[in-house]
């Protein structure tokens, strides 16, 4: 999907590492929830509570599941975060990423 209609979205940013990983939260009429960002160049760790979807819409970067090898991709692509979980980044450019959050009902 290239563009979301019919969403709110959230007038603050979130800033993580020093500005190094920002987004904006929208939420769409459905219900759901996604960010919509920007990651700089670094190695980041992140935590989840609910299973992520990272669509990684341009730029390079390194992740490493819990108890997984090391995976490299490169934009357009993207890969899943289980629910309750830490995963690791290591971003070799600019990544312009969107987030999708997977809740349980």
């Amino acid at each position: 999907m290239a563009e979301f209609t019919g969403v709110t979205i959230s007038k603050a940013a979130n800033i993580l590492f020093d500005g190094n990983i920002t987004s904006r939260s929208i939420k769409l009429e459905d219900g759901s929830s996604k960010t919509l960002g920007i990651m700089l160049p670094g190695e980041y760790q992140l935590n989840t509570v609910h299973k992520e979807v990272m669509d990684i819409q341009r730029g390079e970067l390194e992740y490493k599941l819990q108890a997984q090898e090391w995976v490299r991709i490169q934009g357009p692509a993207s890969f899943e975060v289980p629910a309750n979980s830490k995963f690791k980044l290591r971003v070799h450019s600019l990544v312009d990423y969107c987030c999708s959050f997977i809740k349980n009902n």
